[in-house]
């Protein structure tokens, strides 16, 4: 459905500190790391590698036109966990890391009835979703 997703972020190594314990939560693991970003992607039994195509993965990276890395009032960016356990260790992981909760793991009845998600803000305001859509 996308090709990739890119987050701002202001103070790059303090970010990859964050993403790398968070997204390893999720089976995601950096590939790139360049001086104004870094590229993380999933690691399959075929690659045994992160994809560092570019396909279906996720950047965080200073803005290039170097202005201050906001979050998007009303955007949230939602990550597939594979059970309900990610959720949590993800939750915990970011909580722990120094992010703000905006809702800890909980099923959302809103969505669907197996819609078991948490949602935290990192240090540049970005909301993150990570979310199991399985029944358990």
């Amino acid at each position: 459905m996308f090709s990739h997703i890119t987050i701002g972020v202001n103070d790059l190594a303090h970010s990859i500190s964050f993403y790398d314990v968070i997204l390893s939560q999720l089976g995601l693991e950096r590939h790139s790391t360049e001086e104004s970003f870094a590229g993380y992607g999933e690691v399959t039994s075929d690659n045994e590698e992160p994809d560092n195509t570019g396909v279906n993965s996720l950047w965080i990276m200073k803005p290039s036109n170097g202005k201050e890395a906001k979050g998007g009032n009303g955007t949230n960016i939602a990550l597939l966990a594979e059970s309900r356990d990610q959720v949590d260790a993800f939750y915990t992981a970011a909580i722990n890391l120094g992010a703000i909760n905006d809702g800890a793991p909980a099923i959302r009845n809103d969505a669907h009835d197996n819609f078991y998600a948490c949602y935290v803000i990192d240090f540049d305001g970005n909301k993150l979703v990570a979310v199991c859509h399985k029944r358990e």
